[in-house]
């Protein structure tokens, strides 16, 4: 089966949709899947575990970059324990460069904050589709500076990782 990625309203179901109020940024993909029973947390650790290549090189370039601004070194999508069961994690533990700040079987939701802003991202299962939604807050202009060369990056970043992950 496959199944096209496009974008979508963030589900109003979700735990995420109470975060949209004030944001900068928002934005959400959505695909089916088929039935099986992966919870939002192993759907998200499919996809950043086959990050495409061209999106850690893009994460490289950016932490070198931002260094110069005194933000932080994020790593990539996929640093994280690929022997580690989904069991295991729990609220704030690291998965790549978020870290858990809730988890349900139909939900995780992974986030980091700097001085510039706090980002926020959701797989969220609902019925037989899933769904990526971010949520970004900034807090200052340098943020609202970043979104402008992240945002068209993300469009492009969050639909190919879907897709290199196969989840559908």
């Amino acid at each position: 089966m496959t199944s096209s990625i496009s974008a979508a309203a963030v589900p109003s179901e979700s735990v995420i949709h109470q975060r949209l109020d004030g944001a900068y940024f928002y934005d959400c993909y959505a695909q089916e899947l088929p039935p099986g029973r992966d919870t939002a947390l192993e759907l998200y650790l499919k996809v950043v575990a086959t990050t495409p290549a061209w999106i850690n090189a893009l994460m490289a370039l950016r932490n070198r970059v931002v260094r110069l601004v005194g933000l932080k070194n994020l790593g990539h999508l996929g640093d994280f324990d690929k022997d580690k069961p989904a069991s295991d994690y729990r609220l704030g533990d690291r998965v790549g460069i978020f870290s858990i700040v809730y988890l349900s079987d139909e939900e995780i939701i992974l986030g980091d904050s700097d001085k510039h802003l706090n980002v926020e991202v959701s797989v969220c299962k609902v019925g037989n589709k899933v769904s990526v939604s971010t949520v970004v807050h900034t807090h200052n202009a340098l943020g609202r500076f970043y979104m402008l060369f992240v945002t068209p990056l993300h469009k492009r970043i969050v639909p190919a990782s879907m897709k290199q992950a196969r989840l559908a």
